[in-house]
């Protein structure tokens, strides 16, 4: 433990700043972790969410969808237990069935100060945030979906369930409208990072609606930073079915530019077959490493056990994925 924690001290010191870019529950987990290792971080969060609680607000009062940003805010702040507690309430009953407590904050927040930007920034002060969140757009997107044989599934929430309507695997997503302005500080933030991180998170959904964004993929591609794609533990119904490490990249190359990463993180932890017996069920499974993976790509594929089945979910462990990512930032 005393290694961790010198490690820890050892990379604060050093500041290195890193940019995360996703959104989702991958990219809340993964920053709960690196803010145990840098105070310097930026998240850099999607902004297509059109369903749930989020979707409600986005629709009523006309806001930036606050769910992935809340949860990355969350994440990010030093905060008393029954703070964080109310700030994640969802209310169970009434015409606030369903919706989160924390989303109405930054709501309020919006109806106060002169921009959903400065809402945001204004939420992480009164949290002690460390680092900053922003969204990728102050614009008002909606992700669509090409399928293969060319259908279009609009809108962010129907895209992982669009094999219920119309079964198809994805082709490409864009953004409605295409011409889209990044946040200022963003752009900014990846010139001066240095290390760049995608994901983990749904790739169609929660990654690549960024690299969409004018700008994103490009200063991305051209900055200094190291860049890395932590790729997730498991393949998502509907979006990434059957997908190996290698056709996630594919997805996010072919949405951006050619080699736009350096370094691949990818688990291979055994998982118990109790938990995972249910992701089966539902169509998921393990993202399979492609044979000969060094011979395809000249990225390098950083492989260890990230993963962590608390509460009987998959998903990546804060700290080790933390500490994977920053010993990849102090090799290069």
């Amino acid at each position: 433990m005393s290694n961790v924690h010198n490690k820890i001290n050892k990379y604060r010191s050093n500041k290195n700043k890193v940019v995360v870019i996703g959104g989702g529950t991958g990219l809340s987990t993964m920053l709960r972790g690196l803010k145990q290792f840098t105070e310097e971080i930026t998240a850099i969060v999607t902004v297509a969410d059109d369903g749930g609680g989020s979707g409600m607000l986005r629709k009523d009062l006309g806001i930036i969808p606050p769910g992935d940003i809340r949860n990355c805010i969350l994440a990010l702040a030093d905060m008393e237990p029954v703070m964080e507690k109310l700030l994640r309430y969802r209310f169970t009953e009434g015409m606030l069935k369903g919706q989160s407590f924390g989303n109405l904050f930054l709501a309020a927040m919006v109806g106060i100060t002169e921009s959903f930007e400065e809402a945001v920034r204004k939420t992480s002060d009164v949290l002690a945030v460390t680092g900053k969140v922003l969204p990728v757009t102050l614009d008002d997107v909606e992700l669509c979906a090409e399928l293969e044989d060319g259908y279009v599934v609009h809108g962010e929430s129907n895209i992982t369930n669009h094999n219920f309507v119309h079964k198809g695997k994805i082709n490409r997503v864009f953004l409605k409208p295409e011409k889209t302005t990044p946040v200022k500080g963003a752009l900014e933030s990846i010139m001066e990072a240095d290390a760049i991180v995608l994901g983990p998170g749904s790739l169609y959904t929660s990654i690549i609606p960024n690299l969409l964004v004018d700008g994103i993929a490009e200063y991305i591609k051209k900055t200094e930073a190291v860049k890395i794609y932590v790729c997730n533990v498991m393949t998502q119904p509907g979006e990434t079915d059957g997908y190996s490490v290698l056709q996630h990249i594919k997805a996010i190359e072919d949405h951006s530019f050619e080699s736009i990463v350096d370094h691949c993180l990818i688990n291979t932890a055994d998982i118990a077959c109790s938990v995972m017996e249910k992701y089966v069920h539902d169509g998921a499974q393990p993202v399979a490493i492609d044979e000969c993976f060094s011979q395809k790509t000249c990225m390098r594929l950083h492989k260890g056990q990230f993963s962590s089945t608390a509460g009987g979910f998959i998903r990546h462990d804060p700290v080790k994925l933390a500490k994977g990512i920053i010993d990849i930032i102090s090799i290069s």
